[in-house]
């Protein structure tokens, strides 16, 4: 290869490049796949790896035993798999680059970056600024959760004496010692809601796991509960509140998983306001943490180190920066250009395609076209008419490959891959829920966008022969075996990854409309926290006594009352300053929907040119900072959960 050749080629990355960077994957552990012609007993992986030669397979050693579940990748899945290996081998992406060790985390390094994160720096640093809301944050955790920080905090502490160093981290029993501000009432709920007690909880049990205390039948695994947090479903099910698990069927055939009616509705990623999201984030941590520690599985977190890119406009830039260029040039764009266009391409003309996304294109004709891309891209001078359909799908796949991190980040990658330890697909999903909310917003929204577009490949199965087998065995590679990473496992550890990563896709690609919800639990633990940071304000502005304030409040508390009072007599008032309406008396039924308050508004303002998918009816104030509400949201039942909310509607943020 020539000098400029290796110039172009070379990227510094911060990947995991050590063995003990993989978690082990038990083929027993598997859950969720199934081929069409699944076989069992054994067979030679190296007859697998026949069409990737070149990969370096060695001959004469042992054959690999076959999983026997129907989580294993057949014969064909894994040459497919392999096929796709040895494509990104020979692409010449991967070549000639410099692999960066990752920094291993010091002892109690890693405690002390957990709780900065979940926003508890508090507890090891006095200096921290956010003593108020971290204590705040404690009294709205689950036991579970609670259990997640004592761990980490007892972890921390045990560190830093061994260290014999001075430390001022509180004893775990005082962490979550009742605030004596508080009430007794609230003091006996918060008691109660930590032992798992309570009797919201066990009615909520009721419908998720264990036995239906009305029906005095098993939940089946087809059922999700989002309203008791996933940590605690872990915990019935491990001290034996078992539920009844549905045998996966074969091929795509996936259990369609539903969630029961919440007439307050779902919430999903983007529906909430940037403070409710921080809150939000923090909770997640906390909760997959707990899940992950309830089921028995150690988690070891890596730090991405600050790595060297080389020079380049679209290939082999961060996430970041991709997203500021195009910002620049479309506002509010969440996803890079350039991975829309490679999508609408294929969209447009390509999804009949067989093989679409299987069949590589010619190596030298993609080279020349990222080349190209490169230069003519951004000034709108690149022919898309004559990308042929391979050619676009394998340069999306390098897109992806080229990222100098992982789209599902350094920091969790070993997370998702450690999804199919859990005991069950459900909690499979929920650990998966998790983590989609934990991964930054640009690297989420990609994510999403991406498994949108497989879903579209899917739909066209009959004509382009492509099903959620044939899609997650091909693109597992391309998100999971990040750049450095194949070379230092072992080839037991890369049949692990082959049949373990391809089912994550699979579940991320089949249950998307689920993986992007946040769950009520979190949201309820939201509103928890906003509710007691108002009162602090509110006690605050009592002791301050200021004549214009209180004046002030008092006529936000008449306005308020007033709203409620309407409430009361039968109707909300709705606004919707956007479009010039200052009011609008809609009257309240037990079956008014939000859908039916922006039907109403249209049909009033006939002069507007707006559709109604373009609106959203918001619930503002009270104990939300601002969320966009389902269509399928009853009214009356959020007002009880937030009655001093105020609706407002306005475009809705795609």
């Amino acid at each position: 290869m020539s000098g400029q050749q290796d110039e172009q080629s070379v990227v510094l990355t911060a990947y995991i490049s050590n063995s003990e960077a993989l978690p082990a994957i038990n083929c027993k552990e598997q859950a969720g796949f199934s081929g069409p012609s699944r076989k069992s007993g054994q067979y030679n992986v190296q007859k697998c790896r026949a069409p990737a030669a070149a990969l370096g397979s060695s001959l004469g050693k042992a054959p690999y035993q076959h999983c026997g579940s129907q989580d294993s990748l057949d014969e064909q899945a894994m040459v497919d798999y392999y096929k796709e290996l040895e494509i990104i081998q020979h692409s010449g992406d991967a070549e000639h680059q410099e692999e960066v060790q990752l920094k291993v985390a010091d002892e109690g390094e890693q405690e002390e970056a957990w709780l900065m994160e979940a926003g508890l720096a508090t507890l090891f640093d006095e200096s921290a600024s956010d003593g108020e809301d971290s204590m705040v944050l404690l009294s709205s955790l689950t036991r579970t959760q609670a259990a997640a920080v004592e761990r980490r905090v007892e972890t921390l502490k045990q560190t830093l004496r061994k260290r014999n160093k001075p430390y001022s981290i509180p004893d775990v029993r005082e962490i979550f010692k009742p605030s004596p501000s508080s009430d007794s009432k609230e003091h006996e709920v918060e008691s109660t809601e930590r032992s798992g007690s309570s009797n919201a909880e066990v009615k909520a049990l009721g419908n998720g796991v264990g036995p239906d205390a009305q029906g005095g039948g098993a939940e089946t695994e087809t059922d999700i509960n989002l309203e008791v947090s996933f940590s605690e479903q872990a915990l019935m099910f491990k001290e034996g509140l078992k539920v009844t698990e549905l045998q996966s069927e074969a091929d795509d055939r996936l259990p369609d998983f539903k969630v029961s009616q919440d007439k307050t509705g779902q919430t999903r990623v983007g529906d909430l306001s940037s403070e409710d999201m921080k809150k939000v984030r923090r909770l997640v941590l906390i909760e997959m943490s707990a899940l992950f520690d309830t089921c028995g599985i150690e988690l070891k977190a890596h730090k991405a180190l600050k790595i060297k890119v080389r020079e380049s406009v679209l290939f082999g830039v961060p996430l970041s920066t991709l997203l500021e260029q195009d910002h620049r040039r479309v506002p509010g764009t969440r996803v890079p250009l350039i991975l829309q266009h490679l999508v609408s391409h294929i969209q447009e003309q390509g999804l009949d395609t067989e093989g679409v996304l299987r069949i590589p294109g010619a190596a030298t004709r993609v080279k020349a076209v990222c080349q190209e891309l490169e230069h003519k891209f951004y000034d709108g001078m690149f022919p898309w008419e004559s990308l042929k359909q391979h050619d676009a799908a394998s340069i999306l796949k390098l897109f992806i490959r080229e990222l100098p991190y992982p789209l599902l980040t350094v920091e969790y990658l070993n997370a998702f891959i450690s999804v199919l330890k859990m005991p069950t697909k459900k909690q499979q999903l929920q650990a998966l829920n998790l983590l989609v909310l934990l991964l930054p917003e640009p690297n989420r929204d990609t994510l999403k966008a991406l498994m949108e577009f497989f879903q579209r490949v899917i739909d066209h199965k009959d004509k382009n022969k492509m099903t959620l087998n044939n899609v997650a065995v091909v693109m597992a590679p391309n998100l999971f075996m990040c750049k450095g990473f194949r070379n230092k496992i072992s080839e037991q550890q890369e049949f692990a990854m082959a049949t373990g990563t391809a089912n994550i896709v699979r579940l991320l690609i089949r249950y998307q409309n689920l993986l992007w919800t946040i769950p009520k639990f979190i949201l309820n633990q939201v509103r928890k926290q906003n509710t007691e940071n108002q009162r602090k304000m509110n006690r605050d502005r009592a002791v301050k006594k200021l004549l214009k304030k209180m004046a002030y409040d008092r006529e936000r508390t008449s306005d308020k009352q007033e709203k409620n009072s309407e409430a009361e007599g039968g109707f909300i008032r709705v606004q919707a300053p956007q479009f010039s309406m200052v009011s609008m008396a809609v009257q309240l039924t037990e079956d008014l929907k939000a859908l039916d308050v922006l039907t109403r508004f249209l049909s009033q303002e006939r002069c507007l040119s707006v559709k109604r998918e373009d609106l959203c009816l918001y619930e503002m104030g009270g104990n939300i900072k601002e969320r966009c509400l389902d269509e399928e949201t009853y009214i009356k039942a959020l007002l009880e959960l937030n009655p001093t909310a105020e609706w407002i509607i306005k475009s809705a943020q795609h």
